[in-house]
């Protein structure tokens, strides 16, 4: 369904962009290669388990659930409504 000035299946075209670029922005932050025995951030032992887990971890369960929790996301709308761009 074209929408004025857009071309046919631009909506979607914008739904896949944002699903790349989520996938590719979780793949940048993908740990790789050995785990670390301690953490990076607080020096504590990483326990075996998680090591084994998480191919490449580098920090202990709390301080990446600190990381984890001041991760931005994206505010760039690009499904901008028509109000929007009438202004």
């Amino acid at each position: 369904m074209a929408g004025g000035w857009t071309k046919d299946g631009a909506i979607q075209d914008q739904i896949d962009d944002t699903v790349s670029d989520a996938v590719q922005n979780a793949r940048s932050r993908m740990n790789a290669g050995p785990s670390a025995e301690f953490c990076e951030e607080c020096g504590e032992p990483i326990p075996e388990p998680r090591r084994q887990a998480v191919p490449g971890v580098k920090t202990c369960v709390q301080c990446q659930s600190r990381r984890d929790s001041k991760i931005e996301h994206s505010t760039f709308n690009r499904r901008g409504s028509k109000d929007s761009q009438l202004r």
